[in-house]
């Protein structure tokens, strides 16, 4: 027993104790490490961040059957598997395992000292009825407002894991709508034939009319009217939860898993301290509405190390809150190394914005590889934000067949993709200065060196507003192919310096008030 609990003996704990033994120690561990060294990550980057180590669990280890879940896809595992988790978790904590299979869930809630492990082949798949996830204040889209609980929880919990080779598909289908343009012809057939509904051009299909009406009373998606407890549950259907959500949790590890399929963001962090996350893919079809990858909001001290992300929407993305709200709640996001790794499909790489209302600073990107992502490097954000993105150092990223443009910062967000506004012609630049106030936001000491990028619309576009233009940006060192050159408005002290680019027509810069410009590039 683990010399740190004390409980009370007697022969059925006893007993129970024992079965919760971990494997003898000559077994292969299948277990991440408990108190793993992360320390040699934060190690020569340039800013100040103290070491990580994974969460330390509890000492035992039972499997989900001993709980009473069957993982036959059909019978509803969800009392058991948290039964699991509370039960380990008064005891001390440790491993609660979920082997081969295909387990079906409702909302799970992690407990303190807890990991939940996933064997090789095991499927975790969760009910695709909305009816069984609560109605829950929480942040979304940088509000506090109302949606349904996720999938999985972790709120006020410390050393806590989810590891291991197995899936967790939060059936994020059952939840979202669909933009025609973005499916074949014979996927929208299919669509059609669930029932719901569609918009008046057929262009969007929705899961029910109180999806469609929802979206009419919302800014993007979150509801900003005062609705009773009855109109909320009318509108129960609409109010899509994250899969994975952390929030105001300590000591957190991610490790080994594949997350897909989240009704929206995937998995989103919040007001968390000390996160790991290593090695894991997270997957959602390139049509999912708000199906992002992994968005850290208002966290301190996060790892995010050789993973893959393949996704409907931002890959990785950092956030701090929006408007008054974020500002209010006044938590930036700070000292964030993301390290090794794959952005395949998303609307940005590496995204900061456009929720940055609480701020962004200490911020390390580098050995990263983007490949078809709308953007690469994606800044974003628009008057009435305020905060401030500052000290942001990228370097070492790859990036082929980028649709738009592989560094693009915009302060005139409109909540489309980047490919959206370009091919509506929406992109504005906006000359006239508007007073400076607590909702300006600012972009300014951010450097970027050692980038590749073959194939892309434009090799950069910076578009500022005149108030407080973006500042203190420097790209060196860059090897960019693109259809067009470089745009830069409303800059101010600009640096694009070895840089060699390669234009199939027009100039090579182009550049609307932008003072103090520095640049050395070479045109092939």
């Amino acid at each position: 027993m683990n010399p740190k609990y004390s409980f009370p003996c007697s022969a059925a704990l006893l007993l129970m104790l024992a079965a919760c033994q971990s494997s003898p120690k000559n077994e292969t561990p299948k277990f991440a490490l408990d108190g793993e060294d992360y320390s040699v990550y934060s190690e020569n980057v340039p800013f100040s961040m103290e070491p990580l180590v994974s969460p330390i669990v509890g000492n035992y280890t039972r499997p989900v059957t001993d709980f009473g879940a069957v993982g036959d896809g059909k019978t509803d595992c969800t009392e058991a598997i948290n039964t699991g988790l509370k039960e380990m978790s008064s005891l001390g904590g440790g491993h609660l395992v979920v082997p081969r299979g295909i387990w079906l869930t409702g909302p799970l809630y992690m407990q303190n000292n807890m990991d939940l492990h996933l064997e090789e082949g095991a499927v975790l798949v969760f009910n695709p009825d909305y009816h069984v996830y609560p109605i829950i204040d929480t942040w979304f889209e940088g509000l506090l407002t109302k949606r349904c609980a996720s999938p999985i929880n972790a709120e006020g919990v410390n050393n806590i894991s989810i590891t291991g080779a197995g899936t967790i598909d939060g059936s994020g289908d059952a939840w979202r709508w669909v933009k025609r343009e973005k499916v074949t012809p014979f996927f929208w057939r299919d669509l059609l034939a669930r029932g719901g509904c569609c918009n008046k051009d057929s262009s969007v299909w929705y899961p029910s009319e109180i999806v469609r009406e929802a979206l009419s009373k919302s800014d993007l998606n979150v509801i900003r009217q005062d609705l009773t407890d009855a109109q909320w549950e009318e509108y129960k259907v609409f109010l899509r939860p994250v899969m994975i959500s952390l929030r105001e949790s300590q000591n957190i590890l991610l490790k080994g898993i594949r997350f897909q399929n989240s009704p929206a963001w995937n998995i989103h962090p919040l007001l968390c301290k000390n996160l790991i996350i290593d090695g894991i893919n997270v997957f959602n079809p390139d049509y999912a509405q708000n199906g992002d990858g992994l968005d850290v909001e208002s966290c301190e001290n996060v790892l995010i190390l050789n993973s893959r992300f393949s996704v409907g929407d931002d890959g990785i993305c950092i956030k701090s809150g929006k408007d008054e709200a974020g500002r209010k709640r006044g938590v930036p996001t700070r000292n964030v190394i993301v390290r090794g790794c794959t952005v395949d499909l998303a609307h940005g790489g590496f995204v900061v914005g456009s929720e940055m209302s609480g701020g962004v600073e200490n911020i390390y990107v580098t050995d990263c590889t983007f490949l078809g992502t709308e953007v690469g490097l994606r800044f974003k954000s628009k008057r009435g934000r305020g905060g401030v993105v500052r000290n942001i150092h990228i370097s070492d990223i790859t990036m082929k067949d980028i649709v738009t443009d592989p560094i693009l910062f915009d302060l005139h967000y409109q909540g489309l993709s980047a490919r959206e506004v370009m091919d509506a012609g929406l992109e504005k630049v906006d000359t006239v200065a508007q007073p400076v106030d607590e909702g300006t936001p600012a972009f300014r000491d951010i450097f970027i060196d050692n980038i590749v990028s073959c194939g892309s619309y434009r090799a950069m576009y910076f578009n500022g507003i005149a108030e407080q233009p973006i500042s203190n940006i420097t790209v060196s060192n860059a090897t960019i192919s693109s259809r067009l050159g470089i745009m830069l408005n409303l800059c101010d002290s600009v640096s694009i310096s070895k840089v060699n680019l390669s234009i199939a027509e027009g100039d090579p810069l182009v550049t609307q008030m932008v003072s103090n410009l520095q640049t050395d590039f070479n045109e092939q």
